[in-house]
């Protein structure tokens, strides 16, 4: 008998066009009128990055730092652009402990397609939330990644922790 995990939310996602996109979907969301801020989930803005959560998270607190102008890698970004990344990784490592009590974090970044990047034309970073015993079965025998915790509950508890005080 075959177990079903209903994700009726990555329809969207599964069935979208990813190499017709005319725009691509960091600019889009950089670009956009800040007031939308809370429904394309940015928890921050900063002058050349934004933090964002991941839409389509591997764990729940999944987050991205991504710089505004659209580069692909981080040679490519300037001086000012590195440093605000880095610090705004260090208020994400700051959120994710406070806000997700997480017991540790992997982050990185992907550059290019054969690097694995989704979207290899806009760099961004992620940081991910880890707790002891997170992994399970699911992942490997079913290709299913369970999430335990909305992506607004996220949003609500780790928006706090960004801006000048964090």
């Amino acid at each position: 008998m075959t177990e079903r995990l209903w994700a009726p939310w990555r329809y969207d996602y599964v069935t979208s066009p990813g190499s017709d996109k005319k725009q691509c979907v960091f600019c889009g969301i950089g670009l956009d009128d800040p007031s939308k801020d809370h429904e394309n989930l940015v928890l921050f803005r900063a002058e050349f990055c934004f933090v964002i959560l991941n839409r389509y998270p591997y764990i729940n607190g999944h987050l991205m730092v991504v710089p505004f102008r659209h580069v692909g890698d981080l040679s490519s970004l300037t001086k000012e652009e590195r440093n605000e990344m880095m610090d705004l990784v260090v208020q994400a490592e700051n959120a994710l402990k406070k806000g997700m009590n997480c017991q540790g974090m992997n982050g990185g970044w992907n550059l290019g397609s054969a690097g694995g990047a989704g979207i290899p034309g806009h760099l961004h970073m992620h940081i991910l939330p880890r707790w002891n015993g997170d992994t399970n079965f699911m992942t490997t025998v079913g290709a299913i990644r369970v999430v335990s915790q909305s992506l607004e509950m996220a949003q609500e508890k780790l928006s706090k922790y960004f801006g000048e005080d964090n």
